[in-house]
């Protein structure tokens, strides 16, 4: 015999009948996807059911760099918590994000440098990339404790994860012997490699935007490389690769306003990278390279004085006589082997 039917109260929130792992699936997908913190915070505020599902470890775990890009001027322990339960529940991307931060803003370069290094082992492209300027810079650390062989190896694996400002880091490398065997043939295939990428990357932005516009552009662009010679590997190699180039972490925009609104003080004698998408701050004077025509600006890496070349430098650039602060000798990485020659690198 039949059981009779239950009458279900037309006033039940039908939110309520749904399976927690039905939320779950759908919190999973709105935290990797929201657009900024406040939209996936919302969802928190929105009833305790919400608030309790949200905070499971399988939504964080799957938070996306977005979710995490706290602003420096709503940095708080709320914030620090948040990302510590994202760190604890796996979540790749909180522990580059957090481990930045605790490096670079709360100088707790111990714990930093683990989190970092844990999201490398964990095949994070950025974080392979951090770790490679680390390397590169004995950033946390004395001038003695560069390791240019360990930075060339991480810019090695994050370039081959598609990060473009490794793979233009080890074409330098090769091109100038840079705790590497020398191989300029092979460093300028990868440099004009990084810079197809770019073009190709600057050529889909365009088409998104206005496809007449990236039409008329890529004419031009064909234009002018038609009488350039590719390199055979090159030309075999980098139609077969995913040329999607990501945007600059969250991490790297919180350090630059962390310092720039004043939320953070840089002592005497330290600066910033003055590439724009960088935010990376010295951790001892004279920790990065100087451009060495003006000696105006500073770089935490090849990567980074390549893009602010093209970005800015290029037209601010002018050979001026300048010294080092320690009296014109001394401390700094401002020699010929550590400097950069922008006015021919950076051209590349």
């Amino acid at each position: 015999m039949k059981r009779p039917l239950k009458h279900h109260n037309k006033n039940q929130d039908p939110f309520q009948q749904l399976p927690d792992d039905v939320v779950l699936l759908i919190l999973t997908k709105l935290s990797s996807t929201s657009s900024s913190p406040s939209h996936f915070l919302n969802i928190l505020l929105t009833c305790k059911r919400l608030n309790r599902l949200s905070l499971h470890p399988i939504v964080l775990s799957k938070a996306g760099p977005k979710v995490l890009s706290v602003k420096p001027q709503n940095w708080s322990d709320t914030s620090h918590r948040f990302l510590k339960r994202c760190v604890n529940a796996g979540n790749v991307d909180a522990y580059y994000t957090l481990g930045m931060i605790l490096f670079y803003c709360l100088q707790n370069r111990r714990s930093g440098l683990s989190l970092i290094a844990k999201a490398a082992m964990k095949m994070h492209a950025p974080a392979l990339y951090s770790l490679a300027v680390i390397q590169f810079n004995g950033s946390g650390g004395t001038k003695q404790d560069k390791d240019l062989r360990a930075g060339v190896a991480l810019s090695l694996r994050a370039s081959l994860l598609g990060h473009i400002d490794a793979l233009r880091e080890l074409g330098h490398c090769l091109q100038d012997g840079y705790g590497i065997e020398q191989n300029v043939t092979q460093g300028r295939r990868l440099l004009v490699q990084a810079n197809m990428r770019e073009l190709v990357f600057v050529l889909r932005a365009l088409m998104l935007d206005s496809p007449s516009r990236a039409a008329s552009s890529c004419q031009g662009r064909l234009i002018s490389l038609r009488n350039i010679t590719v390199p055979p590997l090159i030309s075999a190699n980098v139609y077969n690769m995913n040329l999607t180039v990501p945007d600059a972490h969250p991490a790297n925009g919180f350090l630059r306003e962390w310092f720039e609104s004043g939320r953070g003080t840089l002592e005497d004698g330290l600066r910033l990278c003055a590439h724009i998408g960088c935010g990376r701050a010295e951790t001892r004077p004279h920790e990065f390279r100087r451009c060495s025509v003006c000696g105006k600006v500073n770089y935490c890496s090849r990567g980074c004085q390549s893009l602010d070349w093209k970005l800015r430098h290029k037209t601010e650039c002018s050979p001026e006589l300048w010294f080092n602060e320690n009296n014109g000798g001394g401390g700094g990485d401002v020699n010929m082997e550590n400097d950069m020659v922008v006015a021919h690198n950076a051209a590349v």
